[in-house]
């Protein structure tokens, strides 16, 4: 007999006919009633058992967290909290779990913190919550993949291992196969990497984009989806030092046509989920508004999950340049009362603090700042005529503030190589990046949006470790 998946059964329910179903117990109450959930859906099927035609050693092997097959009709349910119930035919244990083992993890049913399930990653996807966030995330994947093929962009595998720092942070971790005990040195008694595997100095990834115009400027519009790596000593609840990064780069376009793109994709992401995730979202929905009661009144979120991503869907994203969002927040009513803990003044980078006034108090709809200091920005930025400013975006959205960084690239070659001068760059690190300017430069613009910050927005999840499956921090690389 074929199984079938607990969703399929919940959002079709065939009453009547004979289901098998495999899944994990979450609970078996009064030797009656076995809860089972097998990860398709948040939601359970319950199982009813006549206790009288089983074998009472059999019924004692179905425990919290052990695994069963069961065959039964299925039947309009008799009790409340579920439509429909399984009256059990036959049942078989897969696979025994031990009460007292149960007791010392995240599968014992009752609330655990989500620093206790971050210390068991292996099992906390058993839980409602995890389980919930991690079929989103792969919501928000599909969703992604789904808008840049119809958009009619190539999706682009570009180098995990790199010679390049495209953002020139020097925040890399180094990929090297020589032997740590006995390093090769030269004449200088520097490290020797011209004995190295590849022959000269590599890292890991920070970003795929610099690869990306490259392709971009043949094949017309790429993106990439992939892993990137910052070896920055953070343990703050959004910084990871492996994450995901989205950073489509589009030929012929300006700055207005990535201001568009970006809308569009972020609108997309949020309606698909609003759309296909609805029992998870509304159970993470839920779970954000008793959170948020917890908080004190002024920290609290004035929007639940599900109205924040709508904010987002419904409104059009109201498009403003630094120095006017500059002006406004010096004119604000937190500035004049120094409410601020950061300063606002004309060259420094704002923060989330400035950000979140702008999107929730300020124009109450998501925020893309523009035209930004060139010194607080990369050196791929595209100069402005003022000389002072690059033709630079950011997307800010409700409580999180950023969400994306991007910019036309800079296309002219004279005013390229400047830049990688100014910014102390050695020109023959970049020697390919400069050779596209040779051949055809064209305008050209992209952006890159940080997938496990997208997870956090659409789930309210406030730490970025809740929403990868196994978050790399200082000091952590557990699993």
């Amino acid at each position: 007999m074929k199984r079938e998946k607990i969703a399929a059964i919940l959002n079709a329910p065939k009453i009547g006919e004979k289901v098998l179903v495999k899944g994990w117990v979450r609970s078996f109450r009064a030797n009656r009633f076995i809860s089972i959930n097998d990860g398709s859906t948040i939601n359970n099927i319950q199982a009813v058992v006549e206790f009288e035609n089983f074998d009472e050693s059999l019924l004692k092997r179905i425990t919290t967290a052990s695994s069963v097959a069961v065959i039964g009709e299925l039947v309009e349910s008799q009790g409340k909290g579920q439509a429909v119930e399984i009256k059990v035919e036959s049942v078989e244990i897969i696979g025994d779990a031990n009460p007292d083992d149960v007791q010392k993890t995240v599968m014992q049913p009752k609330k655990h913190s989500l620093e206790f399930l971050r210390e068991q990653a292996h099992l906390r996807f058993r839980t409602n919550t995890v389980g919930a966030v991690f079929r989103i995330r792969h919501a928000v994947s599909y969703a992604i993949h789904k808008f840049f093929n119809d958009e009619g962009c190539y999706y682009l595998h570009t180098p995990i291992i790199t010679a390049s720092d495209a953002e020139g942070a020097g925040e890399t971790f180094h990929v090297t196969n020589l032997d740590m005990e006995n390093l090769p040195k030269n004449e200088e008694g520097n490290i020797n990497f011209k004995e190295d595997f590849f022959g000269k100095k590599v890292n890991l990834t920070v970003s795929g984009q610099l690869e990306a115009e490259l392709a971009a400027l043949a094949l017309g519009q790429v993106y990439t989806f992939g892993p990137t790596f910052r070896a920055e000593n953070s343990n703050t609840s959004r910084h990871l030092a492996e994450f995901w990064m989205i950073e489509p780069e589009v030929a012929f376009n300006d700055l207005k046509d990535n201001m568009d793109l970006t809308e569009r994709f972020l609108k997309y992401i949020g309606k698909y989920i609003l759309d296909n995730c609805k029992d998870d979202l509304q159970f993470l929905n839920d779970r954000d508004a008793k959170e948020q009661q917890s908080k004190p009144q002024n920290q609290r979120n004035e929007l639940s999950l599900i109205e924040r991503i709508q904010f987002v869907v419904e409104n059009d994203f109201k498009r403003l340049t630094y120095t006017e969002a500059i002006e406004v927040l010096r004119n604000s009513k937190p500035f004049k009362k120094k409410k601020f803990k950061f300063p606002v003044e004309w060259g420094v980078d704002l923060h989330s603090e400035h950000e979140r006034y702008l999107v929730e108090k300020e124009f109450k709809c998501p925020v893309i700042l523009t035209d930004y200091p060139a010194e607080i920005k990369a050196f791929y930025m595209r100069q402005n005529d003022d000389g002072k400013t690059v033709a630079a975006m950011d997307v800010l959205f409700p409580g999180i503030g950023e969400i994306v960084g991007g910019s036309q690239r800079e296309e002219r070659m004279d005013v390229l190589k400047k830049k990688i001068a100014d910014f102390n760059i050695e020109e023959e690190e970049l020697w390919w990046y400069l050779d596209t300017r040779k051949f055809g430069t064209v305008p050209h613009a992209g952006f890159g949006l940080g997938f496990e910050r997208m997870v956090m927005f659409v789930t309210g999840m406030a730490n970025i470790r809740d929403v990868i499956p196994f978050p790399r921090t200082p000091q952590n690389a557990e699993f």
